[in-house]
């Protein structure tokens, strides 16, 4: 039976630096240990308390508490990265439907590096043909729209972000839709810099509660691809 989460030891912020400062294969070997009790342990183990409450947002969503499934390796790929450095110095979960083209479809994420973490639900790289679905609807269903994000409104938890395209593509909307339809990719995201939740079993309370909140604009990205 997998453990539950009670939070991140400070040891894993200390691992990212030691590794930050000395990314290589020996190194990294010689505190593999390291990795897996501060690091990879914890992360199944939020996966796992979150996997219900997951599932409840989209029965669909993969929550196998696992590397590679909702877990990211800690593996650099540098076939194609002027990076070379053989290891990430963050690590990340999400929580996505199974497809082969997850890059184009909303997914929730939480991610953790030495001094800070984040999390969220949006886009890895939005198509031109999803971002314009996006904005048909904006443009066609306008109290729809403003209907679906308005709990945003009343919240300090979350900010949109992703590239915005430097002219508005329709210059007749109101600035509240413009924050939307102008961007080329978008996602809604919590920066924090490290503080007292991380190292708690509150920031897993944070994530659900967080998650749960974005769930509508999360079901309109999936019912604009269907």
């Amino acid at each position: 039976m997998s453990k539950s989460f009670n939070g991140f030891s400070p040891q894993a912020l200390a691992f990212f630096e030691g590794l930050a400062a000395n990314n290589s294969k020996p190194w990294f070997e010689a505190h593999r240990t390291e990795y897996e009790e501060y690091l990879l342990g914890p992360l199944k183990a939020l996966v796992g308390d979150l996997s219900g409450p997951m599932r409840a947002i989209d029965p669909e969503l993969i929550t196998i508490p696992a590397v590679d499934r909702t877990i990211s390796r800690i593996y650099r790929d540098t076939r194609f990265s002027p990076n070379k450095s053989p290891y990430k110095t963050c690590l990340w979960i999400t929580f996505k439907r199974p497809s082969p083209e997850w890059k184009d479809a909303p997914c929730f994420f939480f991610e953790i590096s030495a001094d800070s973490y984040r999390y969220g639900m949006g886009f890895y790289s939005a198509s031109r043909e999803t971002m314009d679905r996006l904005r048909q609807f904006i443009e066609t269903k306008p109290v729809e729209f403003r209907r679906t994000i308005a709990a945003l409104a009343r919240q300090k938890t979350f900010v949109l972000a992703g590239e915005r395209y430097k002219r508005p593509v329709n210059p007749a909307l109101t600035e509240d839709l413009q924050q939307w339809h102008q961007r080329r990719n978008l996602y809604l995201v919590c920066n924090r810099t490290t503080d007292n939740r991380l190292f708690t079993r509150g920031i897993c309370d944070d994530l659900r509660e967080g998650f749960s909140l974005l769930e509508p604009v999360y079901g309109m990205l999936w019912r604009l691809r269907e």
